[in-house]
Order: C-alpha cells, then structure tokens, then sequence
C-alpha cells in the first residue's frame, strides 16, 4: 500500500516531503548530533528475544556506572514495553520542558538521568500500536528532543530481537562504543544472539560483550549452586563469537523481578554477589571498550 502524501503523514516510503517537514527533518538531525557531540560513550543493550532480563541489566550497568563517578543516562528505546522506569521506582513521573523546548529527562536518586516512552504515555496501560516510521520517529526524539547535557556515558536499552526497532536504534546513534548482548544458558537464547552479533558487526560496531543472566541458582537452604537453565558456556560461546565474555549473573528474586521496595534495582545490596558483578562489568567495559579512561 503506498501512502498518500496528502494525509499529513507525509514519513511513509515513497511520500513526498513538504518543505517544512524536511525542514523539522534537518532541525532534528542538528539536534541529534549536537545531544550525542556531548556524551563521551554510548553503549546498547541488545537481546536476541524478550525476556532475558536485558532491561535489568540495562537499568544496573547504569546504575554502576553512575556509582562508579560516571556522570550517567539511561535511555528506554523499548517502545513497547518501556519498564526501565518502573524498576528504578520512577513509574508516573511528569516529564518538564525546558524554556529551549527540549524534555528534560526524570532524575533517579543516584543522579543518573532517564527517559523513557513510559513518561510520555498518559496511562501505563496504554498500548502503542505505531506503524514502522512513526516507531523510529519516536526513538530519535527521544534523544533529539531531551537535555541530556553532558554525559560520561549514556546506556540505551535497546528493544529485543533484530527487527526495524532495533535497526532503528543503532542507525540513529552513530558511532556506539560497545554493545552489550545479554542472554540466558539456554540454545534458543543462544541463537538468537547470534543473529543480533551479525546485525551489529553489518554496522561496524566492533566492540560486543556478552553478559549471560540467570546462568545459575544458589540455593537459600544450602549455598550449592544449581544450574536450572542448563550448564551455560557463556564464555565458550563469546570465544566462538570473538566478542568479550563480561561475566555471568544468578537468577534470583531480587534481580529478575526488581523492582525492591527501593525501587531503585542495583542498590539491592552493594555488598551483594549481583552488585560487586555489575561492578566488574563496569570494569571490564571500561578497559577495552574506552578509549581513554
């Protein structure tokens, strides 16, 4: 079906472009490009299907870096299901313009920024049904028209799979300096990465880690750890691949069904197993994916 120009939505292929709307198309290239001139790294979270837990480790690696001294974003690119808000208990805020007009993104206590298309949905049980071109329409707003300022590092939570969204996400922000796939031990989860490292190495993102979550279970009456997924080979697989092996992550309550009473996810302990892994990711992200830290 080709779309008529003269229904205003003038985006779709083949469309022809009012000279405003090309105008508001430049403006907003200008924007993009001026935001990311301010964040030093830009890392993607990515996963080969939903449910993985890609949000969560997300929503800690920010959290980390942010603790770390990093000052920090989190951008919520899963149109979706935008939860990234909810686990770090900042689910209903208002979103402020600036006198610039640009949105100014949601503080959590920590100081690290976000924003989300869950503060931009006046209910959360609103479900957005959008058309290819407005989805990536709405992923470059929401880091064309937001005051990020300057960032150490921004972390984008990408939406699963290796679809337009996704797509969508790594073309608008050129220049990624690392992409973090998360995966469970089990094959299928497996595969599905595969796809998503052969997407990102098409566009020339070198620099890949793998974290493999709910790779284990320890158990709360007798310390053994149980392999409930299976015996992952996270680091084998990351070898095979040629991308880097940050680590694995247990399954446990307080991970995969954040958020804690806090609401905020990482500071679930920091003495804890989970909190002193996400500090090695951050450790082993730094050391061979930035440049000059």
């Amino acid at each position: 079906m080709v779309e008529n120009p003269h229904h205003g939505h003038g985006h779709g292929h083949g469309a022809q472009m009012t000279p405003e709307q090309q105008k508001q198309m430049i403006e907003q290239e200008i924007k993009l490009s001026r935001n990311l001139g301010q964040i030093k790294y830009k890392i993607a979270v990515m996963s080969g299907k939903g449910g993985v837990g890609k949000s969560t480790v997300a929503a800690n690696l920010a959290e980390t870096f942010q603790k770390l001294g990093f000052s920090t974003g989190i951008l919520d690119a899963d149109i979706h299901g935008p939860n990234i808000p909810k686990m770090l208990g900042l689910e209903g805020q208002d979103l402020y313009v600036n006198e610039d007009h640009f949105m100014i993104p949601v503080e959590a206590e920590s100081g690290l920024k976000v924003m989300s298309m869950a503060f931009m949905i006046d209910s959360i049980d609103t479900p957005i049904i959008w058309r290819g071109p407005q989805k990536s329409g709405s992923i470059k707003q929401l880091i064309a028209d937001v005051a990020w300022g300057p960032l150490d590092v921004l972390i984008i939570d990408n939406p699963p799979g290796t679809g337009d969204e996704p797509l969508t996400v790594l073309q608008t922000i050129p220049n990624l300096d690392a992409v973090i796939m998360v995966t469970t031990p089990n094959v299928v989860s497996q595969e599905d990465v595969l796809k998503c490292v052969k997407m990102v190495n098409m566009l020339n993102v070198e620099n890949i880690g793998l974290v493999e979550n709910m790779a284990y279970y320890i158990c709360p009456h007798c310390g053994e750890k149980l392999n409930i997924f299976g015996e992952g080979d996270g680091e084998a697989f990351s070898e095979e691949m040629e991308i880097e092996y940050l680590g694995d992550l247990p399954l446990t309550e307080k991970v995969s069904d954040s958020p804690n009473q806090d609401g905020v996810v990482s500071t679930i302990d920091p003495d804890s197993e989970v909190s002193k892994s996400f500090e090695e990711f951050v450790g082993k992200i730094k050391d061979s994916f930035f440049k000059d830290e």
